[in-house]
């Protein structure tokens, strides 16, 4: 019999403004330069065996981390987020997994996505 493991998931959003410098080819530069902003959604996922609690991690544990995360870009000008770098969906999957896979070790896939404009990334940590 193969081994099972479990994904948990937990979803979160936050609102940010940001500018952006595009290719000229993109139609979207001067738009994209001006400062405007989105509402983001993320999805993060651990991967692993229930402990003796029958849990990978503690929803709980998990939320309170994402608390502290979302502090940091809720609201913000993520120009201004040390660390960050261009505010590309890519950077902000980087961003999130940085800060998170530290309390949360078995993380093992960020999505960050905008619903408005059907956008979206994954980052897969594996």
């Amino acid at each position: 019999m193969t081994s099972a493991s479990y994904e948990l998931s937990q979803r979160f959003h936050f609102e940010a403004a940001h500018t952006l410098r595009r290719a000229e080819a993109t139609g979207e530069v001067e738009s994209s330069r001006r400062v405007h902003g989105h509402t983001y959604l993320a999805d993060i996922t651990l991967r692993g065996q229930p402990d003796e609690r029958g849990m990978v991690m503690d929803l709980g544990l998990v939320r309170a981390e994402i608390a502290q995360l979302r502090q940091r870009l809720d609201h913000r000008f993520l120009d201004e987020i040390e660390g960050l770098g261009p505010a590309t969906l890519e950077n902000l999957c980087a961003f999130i997994a940085r800060h998170l896979r530290g309390p949360l070790p078995q993380l093992v896939r960020v999505r960050v996505w905008r619903d408005a404009s059907g956008d979206s990334c994954v980052l897969h940590l594996e």
